[in-house]
């Protein structure tokens, strides 16, 4: 029994051996799922990296603020951090420099009313970009920019408060002439309207009632195509339709006051205010300009009184004219006296001037420092009597600065 049981724990131990032996068999070859890893680990690692990445963004992020409490500092210990703020402002102004040289070229010197929209579009993006530019940057750049001229020249050469006020300024004078070539060119296409439509209205008119009405809104409306500025583009384009308009008007309308004589008084009457309104354009004139102007609303006014109450619908006519034309009579007279009195004053100041500057001592005493300061206060009155619009006055205005500058100085001592 002994020996039987000897045997049997061998042959148990031999196959416990030959197990061993073929269980690494087993694992390599069974397929066994593998061992998930757990996901908590993979979440922590994730969360810890985002909060990580976010702290030097949101450092970076608070030190751009536009507040000086936050930014001062930081430009004084570490200016690299204000880097993105710089780089988007220099972006910004760099694009308002571009929109605003190509508006220029496009409004300045426009070939079609194409070139003024797209003009407007160009001014409208510069506006965008420089508003972009924050208004703390204007205080900022003033307290910062000794040291970052300093240490980073390159970037003042591109932005500074010369190139953003002188960029703010032309954006302002382009905004300006936009506007006043688009209301030429509405004042063109409403003015070409009506001149269509009176024309019509010329047309089909059955009674002498109805060609007085189209006749009159047939003038009003060459009236207005004359007022359109000429330094515009419309204005450029009114001018060069105008004398066909007006010849046809006269082949058209013909003897508008019944007869020839009178058609032709009234014809007369309107070529010399065309020439005086046309003279009369882009002022300050000087006195000898005025008064050829002057002479011209004469003639156009002599010949409209030649025309007699007996007829009544010429006299109507002429005597409508006549009210406009003597209006503007007196503006030119008094335009010619403005001109005449601001000459003289101007002159006057300037001879005072220079008898002033061969007379003064090198070292006045206090008697003579008085002569100087009333001598010098009659220059100046003389020179506020210049007035505004007449040829002399920015030269006079010049003058004037000065003039109360040696005042002040001379007061001061």
């Amino acid at each position: 029994m002994k020996q039987l049981e000897l045997e049997i724990e061998a042959k148990e131990k031999q196959a416990k051996e030959k197990q061993a032996q073929v269980q690494p068999h087993i694992h390599r070859t069974y397929p066994h799922k593998p061992v998930a890893k757990p996901k908590g680990n993979i979440l922590s690692k994730i969360f810890w990296t985002a909060i990580l990445l976010s702290i030097p963004a949101g450092i970076i992020w608070i030190a751009n603020l536009p507040y000086p409490i936050v930014r001062r500092p930081v430009a004084r210990n570490a200016p690299m951090l204000l880097l993105p703020s710089y780089m988007s402002m220099d972006n910004h102004f760099r694009q308002a420099l571009v929109a605003v040289e190509q508006a220029e070229q496009l409004i300045e010197k426009p070939t079609s009313p194409a070139d003024l929209e797209l003009g407007g579009q160009k001014v409208k993006e510069a506006q965008k970009h420089l508003d972009a530019l924050p208004l703390w940057f204007m205080h900022e750049w003033s307290e910062y920019n000794y040291w970052w001229y300093n240490s980073y020249w390159w970037y003042n050469s591109r932005l500074s408060f010369y190139g953003f006020n002188s960029a703010r300024s032309k954006v302002g004078q382009l905004q300006a002439k936009v506007f006043q070539e688009n209301n030429a060119q509405t004042l063109l296409i409403d003015s070409e309207q009506a001149l269509n439509t009176a024309k019509q209205q010329y047309q089909q008119a059955k009674t002498p009632i109805d060609k007085k009405s189209a006749i009159a809104a047939w003038q009003v409306a060459l009236n207005k195509l004359a007022q359109i500025p000429g330094q515009t583009l419309a204005g450029k384009a009114a001018q060069t339709k105008l004398k066909p308009y007006q010849k046809e008007f006269q082949e058209v309308v013909g003897l508008v006051a019944g007869n020839e004589r009178i058609s032709t008084l009234i014809t007369a009457a309107r070529q010399f205010s065309w020439q005086a309104a046309k003279a009369a354009q882009n002022p300050p004139h000087r006195e000898y300009e005025w008064q050829e102007i002057e002479n011209l609303w004469e003639q156009a006014i002599k010949r409209l009184k030649q025309i007699p109450p007996e007829d009544l619908t010429g006299y109507a006519e002429a005597q409508k004219l006549m009210a406009t034309y003597e209006a503007n009579l007196g503006q030119v007279k008094i335009r010619k006296q403005a001109e005449h009195a601001s000459v003289a004053a101007f002159e006057q100041a300037q001879r005072e001037i220079e008898n002033l500057l061969a007379s003064v001592p090198s070292n006045p005493n206090p008697g003579e420092r008085n002569s100087i300061i009333g001598r010098l206060q009659s220059i100046i009155n003389k020179l506020e009597k210049v007035q505004n619009g007449t040829t002399v006055y920015l030269q006079a205005q010049d003058l004037l600065l000065k003039a109360n500058h040696k005042l002040q100085q001379m007061q001061a001592k």
